[in-house]
């Protein structure tokens, strides 16, 4: 069932040209650099440019391009004429070492990437690894022999023929960690993408004049489905920073007017951590969204210098929207994930899908209708897609429990799941690379708390007879080939790690010995 109409990523943003064309949509700070401002019709002329570029390459409808871009307007251009010709948009993070970054390019068989100077040796290394990759362009000025974005969007038309595309198509495909060693591609429709911008919208009190600070990465679904999305909706605007600072994130508010932001709770305590100012609540923040851990006196603390009000709220890249949130009008408890919101169905159940009673922990089921409300699937995975979509609900493999007033309270995630500032972790991908170690003999990776971050990362370490590296050395290999937030801190060698009478390792047992 398609409960959004005819609409698609293309309609919606030429409907808001239409009403305001003049309007400003998107103002752009590069670090250190200039500001650039786009009206709702300047931006749709580059994505229409854009749009042609691509169909003139041979991209169609179906295929898969790759954006490895820190944040910046060609990112959304590419997005937007990606979705307008009906192709699929797969972004990674531009933290990803080649090891990491060949698996969604090659799995997702994406036909082009577009990605930077400072990050064009990464994608150049797995060139040869992905046989469905026949091209690489080049966004923004650097020594290189590969195409430019620039050269190749210049002189190309602002008007674009009509494309067939139907509202559950894909648009894009967001890889996501799970409890395996590799990612997930979760399928978002147009659908999706319209929905969630309705949705989420509401549930801020997003109107036209608002204003939204988006500093957190543009190929993470937040910064896509919080903050862009909610902003084309309602016709409001958007200043984009090219990475979060947190010492110039207050900054970047009070200077382009914000009224709305989104966090996690990893960038709280790193703004909370810069020096106090008489001018910290000299700002315009009606309201900023936040996910996890939170402690009471961290709420208090950023109310008091920034009167800026929290909401927490629950979402993952799977369910779109947020399920739950705290209200905005109403009693707000933060220390909780809310209450259910319109669209969504929430339920707390045992491993049998038994419904638990109040108070009880299990783990959260949301109910919606895939490639609508929640996401259409995983790409080429069936298995992953069946275990997690079962006759209606989305199992999400994370713990909560119902307090006495009804809302909802974050329990834990997933065993193997990892919460590093905002990134999901799955503890088998930092495991699988500590195994090619050739010192290596087994391996179990677990969370630890960490106070700035959420959560760090320990790795119990067992070595091959005679081998003698020093932690460091360990550390140093998984850093060559993993995202740096993914590469443990603590590293503890074990002669044997604990396991059951068939094998499987005891991870409970480690998390009990390091008090967890």
């Amino acid at each position: 069932m398609n409960i959004v109409g005819k609409r698609t990523l293309r309609s919606t943003l030429e409907q808001k040209v239409a009403a305001h064309p003049d309007q400003p949509f998107l103002i752009f700070e590069e670090q250190d650099g200039p500001v650039s401002t786009y009206s709702y019709q300047q931006f749709d002329q580059m994505v229409n440019r854009t749009a042609n570029a691509l169909l003139s390459l041979r991209i169609g409808k179906g295929d898969r391009i790759h954006l490895h871009l820190l944040n910046c307007p060609e990112f959304l251009f590419l997005w937007f004429a990606t979705a307008k010709i009906g192709a699929v948009m797969m972004p990674t993070n531009p933290a990803s070492p080649p090891d990491e970054l060949s698996y969604p390019v090659h799995h997702s068989e994406s036909v082009i990437s577009f990605t930077q100077p400072d990050l064009l040796p990464a994608v150049q290394t797995i060139q040869n690894r992905c046989p469905n990759l026949r091209g690489v362009i080049v966004v923004g000025e650097g020594d290189h022999h590969e195409r430019s974005f620039a050269e190749l969007v210049d002189g190309q038309s602002t008007e674009l023929a009509e494309v067939t595309i139907d509202p559950l198509d894909e648009a894009a495909i967001l890889y996501t960690s799970g409890t395996t060693n590799k990612p997930k591609g979760v399928l978002v429709t147009h659908a999706n993408y319209v929905y969630l911008g309705e949705v989420i919208s509401k549930n801020m009190g997003l109107g036209p004049n608002d204003r939204h600070l988006i500093t957190l990465p543009l190929f993470h679904g937040n910064a896509q489905y919080y903050s862009l999305m909610t902003t084309l909706t309602v016709g409001a605007s958007a200043a984009l920073t090219s990475r979060f600072s947190a010492s110039r994130f207050m900054k970047q508010s009070k200077r382009h007017g914000a009224t709305v932001t989104s966090l996690f709770a990893a960038p709280i305590r790193m703004i909370l951590a810069q020096p106090e100012l008489p001018t910290d609540s000299q700002n315009r923040l009606r309201l900023v969204i936040f996910a996890q851990n939170v402690t009471p006196d961290q709420l208090d603390e950023w109310e008091r210098r920034y009167e800026a009000p929290l909401m927490q709220i629950y979402g993952m890249t799977e369910t779109m929207g947020q399920p739950l949130t705290n209200p905005l009008y109403g009693i707000r408890d933060n220390m909780t994930i809310g209450l259910p919101t319109l669209g969504y169905e929430c339920r707390v159940v045992d491993p049998n899908g038994v419904d638990l009673p109040e108070g009880t922990p299990g783990e959260l089921l949301v109910r919606g209708t895939p490639g609508s409300t929640i996401m259409k699937g995983y790409f080429k995975d069936s298995e992953a897609t069946a275990n997690t979509l079962r006759d209606g609900w989305l199992w999400t493999g994370d713990v909560v429990r119902v307090n006495e007033t009804g809302y909802f309270e974050f329990v834990d995630r997933g065993k193997d799941m990892i919460k590093r500032a905002g990134e999901n972790i799955a503890a088998g991908e930092v495991e699988a690379v500590i195994k090619t170690h050739p010192a290596v003999a087994d391996t179990a990776v677990i969370s630890v708390p960490d106070r700035m971050r959420d959560e760090s990362i320990k790795a119990f370490v067992v070595l091959l007879d005679g081998e003698s590296p020093t932690e460091q050395e360990i550390i140093d290999y998984c850093a060559a080939r993993l995202s740096k937030f993914r590469v443990p801190e603590f590293i503890e060698f074990r002669t044997e790690l604990p396991r059951t009478s068939v094998g499987k390792i005891q991870k409970h047992i480690l998390r009990a010995e390091e008090g967890l």
